[in-house]
């Protein structure tokens, strides 16, 4: 069929703009309020996370369309300094790229040569990554008047000068010293504060957001998401009313979750920040709030005034949420015609499984479908605005329950675009079951370990059963009509973590994939119109954007995340490094990516022998899952991001102890474990390793026979 640019009322010179080039940037990040409130004027800079402070990731840009989309090809690359996951979104301000690698690396290019300009690297410690479920990993910076701003990983918010990459000023936002807080999101700028959350709920931290003063890096506000010890008073009238949804005296022990570790989005006219709050802690609401109570804010949008920090409204999508229900997807802002009637919406996808249009004015419920399977609830009663669980397939906490979705969601960090034009929303959506087992017992048990209140995850060790669970996970790209509230037209992927999404007024769609490869989709109907290769997994949006009236589109590659870490065994289908670059196209690129092979796997020939009983090894299964597995993979799988233990060499077996109570490699990111494992609980996980890679070699035998 014939292409067409969905585009072609716009005019050319006003949708590309001239751009100015990196050399000619006498201000460099000269970003104030009103550029980044008209900023959809200016397509040829990406000046916020989202593209604008609605977060639509829509680009006005049509000089690559659905004509030419296949002449697209790779004008520049930057191989990064670390191979960890890759989540940033550049920000381009006249010609300049600003953008993140793992470990909270900051990075400026030339947008239109990719000439690295300066680094700036905040030396986040390696064994930091203890600290977070999901790895290191970074989504990108902010900008305003000359400073870039990044979250570190360990939890410091710098301020850089943009010229320079110098630092200007550095705060600690942790509130609590003793437990794993991280940052991974990407801060956002509101007439002159920088706004910030933070992670780890599943380290058992308590949720919060904060902003900051851009020139000195004062505290202006922060508003809690969920409330604190109850012996003392509460900090606000919001965590007055959440602390009538908790009960017991656990909870504030645990830390409570509900973090605001990714997304947000800004109404200027209504001066309405709105933030995605993130799942519970523990999981297990019947160990962490006497099995009731809606337990506010977690799992909830909440729209707050970015001048002061105060509470305007809330809607909670998982009440009481209890299966890492986060509700931290892309918050998405449009004024749609619904019956007749034209609304200021905010919609979201988040990893419940559901599809939501919600009033941003204040809070209503407009319609609520699901875009995935999803067993947990039968729907969203549209009278009360609360899921309609179903007890019989959703309480884990009596006993195990094959969860859909898990806690992968149906929807994760990866963010989905929306195209006025087309009136679809673009989802990189998942099928992404899994098995809950409880421990209704459960207590936060110290710094740097999950704390779920689940049995230790893991994963069949049986290759036939490990096959049976990866053929039920599917990737897709859903493009979604949320007026009507159903798929128009859909892709599949062999496996979940695709990358996020951005669409064009050339009428494309751009993701990169979980199995290496960048695309480019046709936003009406989903012809795939063109691929090149990533040679790593894309996880991250991409972004556009021009200079001297050229388009380009820059994909952010590198394999990590919790998917390719803690389940590896499940994510073997993608068969990628994680090689960590900045990939630029543009129409006519000529650049070719090195050939770099593959890492071969061979069976160690000095395998150590296993001593120890089936009882023992058991011990040592579930201390390596509990400890060991979000790292080095569930069930000792490996995902190819962190050392595979199970091809461990003599050298490894001999120094085992030495490494995992010692410390020996620190200095590579693994810590020492010593503080919460006797030696005797060390050599029984080395037990189960030496048991595991035993089962390695006896696969790649039958294999190779």
């Amino acid at each position: 069929m014939s292409r067409l640019s969905v585009a072609a009322t716009l005019l050319m010179a006003g949708a590309l703009g001239c751009g100015v080039s990196a050399q000619a940037a006498a201000q460099p990040a000269a970003v104030d309020t009103k550029r980044l409130q008209a900023a959809a004027q200016e397509p040829a800079n990406w000046m916020t996370h989202g593209g604008t402070y609605q977060e639509q990731r829509f680009s006005r840009l049509d000089q690559i369309d659905q004509y030419n989309v296949g002449e697209l090809g790779l004008d520049w690359t930057h191989r990064l300094d670390i191979d960890r996951g890759v989540e940033a979104t550049p920000i381009v301000v006249d010609g300049v790229m600003y953008t993140t690698s793992a470990f909270s690396i900051v990075y400026a290019f030339d947008a239109k040569t990719g000439e690295l300009l300066w680094k700036y690297d905040p030396k986040v410690a390696k064994v930091a990554a203890r600290d977070g479920c999901c790895g290191p990993v970074n989504r990108g910076v902010a900008v305003w008047q000359g400073k870039v701003f990044v979250g570190a990983f360990d939890g410091r918010l710098i301020a850089l000068d943009a010229q320079s990459g110098d630092e200007v000023w550095s705060v600690n936002t942790l509130i609590d010293q003793e437990r794993s807080q991280t940052i991974t999101g990407a801060p956002r700028v509101i007439d002159g504060r920088v706004i910030i959350g933070n992670g780890g709920a599943e380290m058992g931290v308590r949720g919060y957001i904060t902003a900051y003063d851009a020139d000195s890096g004062d505290q202006a506000w922060r508003f809690f998401t969920v409330p604190g010890d109850p012996s003392k008073p509460a900090e606000s009238k919001a965590m007055e009313m959440a602390r009538k949804t908790w009960f017991g005296d656990k909870y504030w022990k645990q830390g409570g979750g509900g973090t605001v570790w990714d997304s947000m989005a800004y109404d200027p006219e209504l001066d309405l920040l709105y933030i995605g709050v993130g799942n519970a802690s523990l999981w297990n609401r019947q160990a962490r709030s006497e099995g009731k109570g809606d337990n506010l804010f977690v799992a909830s949008i909440v729209a707050i005034r970015p001048k002061t920090g105060e509470y305007v409204w809330h809607y909670q999508q998982t009440p009481g949420d209890q299966w890492d229900f986060t509700s931290t997807q892309t918050i998405t802002l449009a004024d749609l015609k619904i019956d007749g009637k034209m609304r200021q919406v905010l919609m979201q996808a988040p990893k419940n499984g559901f599809y939501y249009v919600i009033d941003r004015t204040d809070g209503e419920l407009i319609s609520a479908e699901k875009y995935v399977p999803a067993t947990w609830a039968k729907r969203i009663d549209m009278k009360t605005g609360r899921p309609v669980v179903d007890l019989e397939k959703a309480d884990w906490t009596k006993g195990a329950k094959l969860m859909m979705p898990g806690p992968l969601g149906g929807h994760n960090w990866m963010p989905m675009s929306y195209n006025p034009q087309t009136g679809l929303a673009y989802i990189p959506a998942q099928v992404a079951p899994a098995l809950l087992e409880p421990d209704n017992e459960a207590v936060w048990t110290g710094k740097g370990t999950l704390q779920l209140g689940t049995l230790p995850v893991a994963l069949p060790e049986d290759p036939t059963a490990l096959k049976q669970v990866v053929d039920m996970y599917e990737g897709r790209l859903i493009a979604w009509d949320p007026i009507a509230q159903k798929e128009v037209w859909r892709q599949t992927y062999p496996t979940i973590w695709n990358g996020g999404t951005l669409s064009t007024a050339g009428g494309l769609v751009f993701q990169g994939t979980a199995n290496g490869e960048v695309r480019a989709y046709a936003a009406d109907d989903g012809e795939l119109l063109w691929k090149a290769p990533a040679n790593t997994g894309v996880m991250a949006g991409p972004v556009t954007y021009a200079v001297d009236g050229e388009q380009y589109v820059t994909f952010m590659a590198g394999w990590g995340g919790i998917f390719p870490t803690g389940f590896g065994g499940l994510a073997g289908n993608t068969q990628v490094e994680p090689r960590a670059r900045v990939l630029t196209y543009k129409l006519g690129g000529k650049q070719t990516l090195p050939d770099e092979p593959k890492r071969k796997i061979e069976i160690a020939s000095d395998i150590p022998e296993l001593t120890a009983d089936d009882k023992t090894v058991g011990e040592g299964r579930d201390l390596f899952n509990t400890h060991c597995g979000a790292c080095h993979g569930f069930s000792a799988y490996s995902g190819g991001v962190v050392p595979n233990l199970r091809n461990m060499g003599a050298e490894t077996h001999d120094d085992f102890l030495r490494i995992v109570a010692g410390g020996a490699l620190a200095g590579k990111g693994m810590p020492a474990f010593a503080d919460r494992l006797s030696q005797d609980q060390i050599e029984t996980i080395h037990q189960y390793l030496i048991k595991r890679q035993h089962d390695l070699a006896a696969e790649m035998k039958a294999e190779g026979s």
